[in-house]
């Protein structure tokens, strides 16, 4: 699964993604620098990894990670091709959730498309656009679900039913995430449709170094849109953040103490989006690594395996689990197990987020 980075040419995508992922990718002060998509992996910060080394030596530590797509910037006009603009809503698409960067700050030195920053126009350009193209997307799957409706097919009158409720949302203006729960078959209609403000949002306000907390005007108009869609925002200052990626793990704290920071506020960005996308992670430990597994929250005991490999999950035994917080209390895998924590788990077991496991399958 992947996010992608969307917003307004010019307001700090690409810097927001090389400081994520180190990738090096084009910032440049104009609009439209990027043009095809760049792609990128930034590790999910996550302490459970120390702490669990802390008790059970091992020679290295792998973190989650999480793919991120820099997306060229959509400009007013982009759903009918301003802006190469129906090219970059392709590659929105694609992606399973969003992080929205919102400008947050005023510098007459980088170029702002729409004259100066305003946050509620800017990020109404961007749904605007993405709900006119969705209008049309939602339109045409309309005529052709009709069609198929005339049939009697059962699937397609429910897709007719569920796909005019949301083009009546669409022409009121409002994104397909706002017009409430969809039930699992509904959700996979609209999946499959490819709706785009379906997808979940985290913003992200790329403030100044004065502002590095978000307590600004500008980061309050977002912080209230954000709250009116149940979303989150994490301010992040993305020149500082590209700055503080270069630097060597000492010089990096000492800046970071300097600026009363207790770690860089991508690390944020990183656990939001995964938990935006609906991830969490499980742990396998042992002397030669401890490392963080990806699953979707509600994964089994045989799907959380077969992250680890497929013949994992075809022949899955059962799981030996027990809790990173019982390791930190009881202090070690034999004092956990005589302490009676230590849990074997079936097929139906439903993997939880901090889970430490063990497998036993079948060759």
């Amino acid at each position: 699964m992947e996010v992608g980075i969307v917003g307004l040419p010019n307001v700090g995508k690409s810097t927001l993604f090389n400081a994520l992922t180190n990738a090096g990718a084009l910032a440049a002060n104009y609009p439209f620098a990027t043009i095809e998509p760049n792609v990128g992996v930034v590790s999910v910060p996550d302490e459970r990894l120390e702490q669990i080394k802390s008790l059970m030596p091992t020679e290295k530590l792998v973190p989650a990670l999480l793919k991120v797509v820099d997306i060229a910037g959509i400009v007013r006009g982009a759903s009918k091709g301003e802006g190469l603009g129906n090219k970059f809503l392709s590659h929105i698409r694609e992606v399973d959730a969003l992080l929205h960067l919102v400008r947050c700050f005023n510098d007459p030195d980088v170029v702002h498309v729409d004259g100066e920053p305003d946050p509620l126009r800017d990020m109404d350009t961007i749904d605007t656009e993405l709900i006119y193209a969705d209008l049309e997307t939602v339109e045409r799957n309309l005529d052709k679900q009709r069609k198929n409706a005339r049939g009697g097919d059962k699937e397609a009158l429910a897709a007719v039913e569920l796909l005019t409720t949301i083009l009546a949302g669409l022409q009121k203006g409002q994104p397909v995430r706002a017009l409430g729960d969809f039930k699992p078959d509904e959700r996979r209609i609209i999946q499959t449709t490819g709706l785009m403000t379906a997808k979940k949002v985290l913003y992200i306000a790329n403030v100044d170094e004065a502002d590095l907390h978000g307590q600004g005007a500008l980061v309050q108009v977002v912080r209230q849109r954000a709250e009116r869609e149940g979303s989150t925002v994490v301010p992040v200052c993305a020149k500082l953040e590209s700055e503080l990626a270069e630097l060597s793990a000492d010089d990096c704290k000492a800046m970071l103490t300097d600026l009363g920071m207790s770690e860089p506020a991508l690390a944020t960005v990183a656990r939001e989006a995964y938990k935006l996308l609906g991830l969490q992670s499980y742990f396998t430990a042992g002397p030669k690594e401890i490392r963080a597994w990806t699953i979707p929250v509600g994964a089994t005991a045989p799907q959380a395996a077969g992250v680890i490999h497929s013949d994992f999950e075809k022949g899955f035994i059962r799981a030996e689990v027990y809790a990173v917080s019982d390791l930190l209390q009881l202090k070690s895998e034999q004092a956990i197990r005589a302490a009676g924590k230590l849990r074997s788990e079936g097929k139906s077991y439903v993997f939880q987020d901090g889970d430490v496991a063990h497998f036993l399958f079948n060759d």
